[in-house]
């Protein structure tokens, strides 16, 4: 038996563009002190990264396959790194060799590093009610004369629109390079490379303008609402203030949702004109009546996908505003100046209310994948014995 171990030491998330890492460790662990104990052998490992897109049959009408089959793809001896996955490899990475005919001693390991550049041309890593995104790191070995075994590592990737290319200047990219430094120039490139995408995420989600929306509905004003920026990175709080006072219809209650849509390209819809996907991400709710003014503060979530558009689906971003309102003047519990006693001020048992609902666009982008990886539902980490 040999256990084989594969470990992201960076963490499981990427921005699209970065280079993954891996180090995968091939371990004999009988003791060499063991009866039984003998060498084991393998004839080679590979690996690649891949990405499965899953669609729903109800949401999503896809192109009919061809029935044309591969016969190789059938034959325990050829590695498909996605075999026995559900839905279909939209993406994926040239395989590479880590090594041939490797030899094991009782109590052997011995590792080796992988690494490749995250495409980027794929779709972020997205589970949707109509798709699905993911990505996976799939390392193939096998012994002689056995069928191929599969080690699949689960991690995520953000996509950032607009990432400056080349990662590096092109000054340096001709200047005569160092051999022996090849591996230190690589890893400060693809350092650079995080720098600068986290600076343009940085310039563009810190710039701050106030926007001014009056809310109204058939009666009258209802409020000033103001928001100064609709450019979001995953972790931030959307703070937004409401000032009642400049208003002429009384607010009772309000409530602010942060929502995704998620909508299918109307070529790929199941039915024609199907309704828009719409997931709630947090939710603010408060009583405001003979409120001056108040405000909510929402937290993107890290753990959810940035807005983003692929030929099949569209991610988009919003806050959803409801409204409850008064038909009728409420009038407020009046407080005497010279008075020493307590009074108890009860609200109307019946107020006639309107309703009415408002929704704001946002952009939601990345953020630094390294804080993204703290609340990751994948490891990095995962191992099989073969």
């Amino acid at each position: 038996m040999i256990e084989v171990v594969a470990s992201m030491a960076r963490g499981p998330v990427f921005l699209a563009g970065e280079v993954l890492e891996c180090l995968i460790t091939f371990t004999n662990p009988m003791s060499h002190l063991s009866t039984s104990a003998s060498s084991e052998m393998l004839a080679w490992a590979s690996a690649q990264i891949h990405c499965q897109f899953h669609a729903s049959e109800s949401r999503v009408a896809l192109p009919a396959q061809g029935t044309k089959q591969d016969v190789q793809a059938e034959s325990d001896t050829v590695l498909i790194p996605s075999k026995g996955e559900r839905g279909q490899c939209v993406l994926d990475t040239p395989p590479k060799i880590l090594f041939c005919d490797l030899r094991l001693d009782p109590g052997e390991s011995k590792t080796y590093s992988y690494s490749e550049v995250v495409p980027t041309d794929g779709p972020p890593s997205f589970r949707g009610q109509a798709v699905k995104y993911v990505y996976k790191l799939t390392i193939g070995c096998q012994r002689v004369n056995s069928p191929i075994k599969l080690l699949r590592v689960p991690f995520r990737v953000l996509v950032l629109h607009g990432m400056p290319e080349p990662p590096f200047p092109q000054d340096e990219e001709v200047a005569p390079s160092n051999p022996f430094l090849e591996e230190e120039e690589g890893s400060r490139r693809d350092t650079r490379l995080l720098e600068r995408a986290l600076d343009m995420l940085m310039i563009t989600t810190s710039r701050r303008c106030p926007y001014m929306f009056n809310i109204t509905n058939m009666r009258g004003k209802v409020a000033k609402f103001c928001i100064f920026k609709t450019v979001y990175r995953l972790g931030e709080d959307i703070i937004g203030t409401f000032t009642f006072s400049e208003g002429d219809i009384p607010c009772l209650q309000y409530s602010v949702s942060l929502q995704s849509e998620e909508e299918v390209q109307e070529q790929y819809q199941r039915r024609p004109g199907q309704a828009v996907s719409v997931t709630g991400h947090g939710r603010h709710l408060e009583s405001c009546l003979h409120t001056a003014s108040s405000h909510f503060s929402l937290p993107v979530p890290l753990n959810v996908t940035p807005g983003f558009t692929t030929d099949i689906v569209m991610l988009r971003w919003r806050l959803h505003f409801e409204f409850v309102t008064a038909r009728e003047p409420v009038e407020a519990p009046v407080v005497l100046q010279n008075q020493s006693e307590v009074t108890l001020w009860t609200g109307a048992e019946h107020v006639d209310v309107d309703t009415f609902s408002w929704d704001l666009p946002i952009k939601v982008l990345p953020t630094n994948p390294m804080l993204a990886s703290y609340v990751s539902q994948f490891t990095g980490t995962n191992s099989i014995n073969i």
